[in-house]
Formats: C-alpha cells, structure tokens, sequence
C-alpha cells in the first residue's frame, strides 16, 4: 500500500495545525511555510478535510484553520480516509455483502486480505493526531537540545 502526497502532506498539515493552533486559527501560509508544502496544494487539502468535518475555516483578518473536533478523537485513519478515500490494499468482490464474486463460497485467499485490510484499518484508527502531536513536541525538544520542554 502506498499513500499519496495528498495523505503524507495532509497530515503533515494536520499535525502542524493542531500544534499551533490554540484559540486562534492558523493560515495556511504558516503551515506552508513550516511544512515546505505549496499553499494552494495546502488549500486544496484543507477543503478535503473541511468536507469531512475534521477542519473548520474562520473569515476575515486572521483567519484560516482551526480543528472541528479535539486532537484526542481525530484518528490518522479518520485524515487518511478523507484524504485517500479507501485504504484498503486488496479489493476482493468475496468480502462485499454484495459482492459478485463467482468463486466466493470456495475461495480462501480472501481471508488474508481481510485480515490486511482490517490489521491496515485498526493501526491507523487507534493513533490519534493528539498522540503525533505529543511526538512532535518530543522531536522539537530533543533538536532543540533541550532537556526539559514545556508544551
């Protein structure tokens, strides 16, 4: 399984955002600027996000992006899947309810790409953004040199 730009960057960018914001939203020319990632490539990303509730947009002189919910209950998986669609590896019509898959009753491959397909899902579900942020500050500290960080 391989991710694209669009989930590496976005959440890279996600990241970012909830590292910096606090109470005020965040530009996504700040993000650009400290992710190296194109602004209208981060426009872009951050619409998809928008559209699935994990970023809202704030207007006006000091706009730009705030989360639409805690850090804590946003999952890699929930960035992931909004911004790749399906992380499923393996495409199996057996494993559809609806499937038309001819050789479904007999076939026992589809076991392994369940068993994929579910170990791919639950990882990237049980890391939150809150635990990566948590990782990020840690990095920061330590290229830092520092021994003790605060936040």
């Amino acid at each position: 399984m391989k991710l694209s730009t669009k989930g590496r960057y976005g959440l890279r960018a996600l990241i970012d955002l909830a590292r910096y914001s606090g109470e005020a939203p965040v530009s996504t020319a700040s993000i650009s600027e400290r992710q190296d990632i194109s602004e209208r490539y981060l426009e872009q990303l951050m619409s998809l996000l928008k559209k699935a509730e994990l970023v809202k947009s704030v207007r006006g002189a000091g706009g730009g992006y705030m989360l639409a919910k805690d850090m804590d209950h946003i999952s890699v998986g929930d960035v992931l899947r909004a911004l790749e669609g399906s992380l499923d590896p393996v495409e199996c019509a057996g494993l559809a309810p609806d499937g038309n898959c001819q050789v479904s009753d007999s076939c026992v491959t589809k076991y392994v790409w369940k068993r994929i397909n579910d170990s791919i899902n639950q990882t990237v579900d049980e890391i939150s953004l809150g635990q990566l942020v948590e990782e990020s500050r840690k990095k920061s500290c330590v290229a830092l040199d520092r021994t003790a960080c605060k936040n």
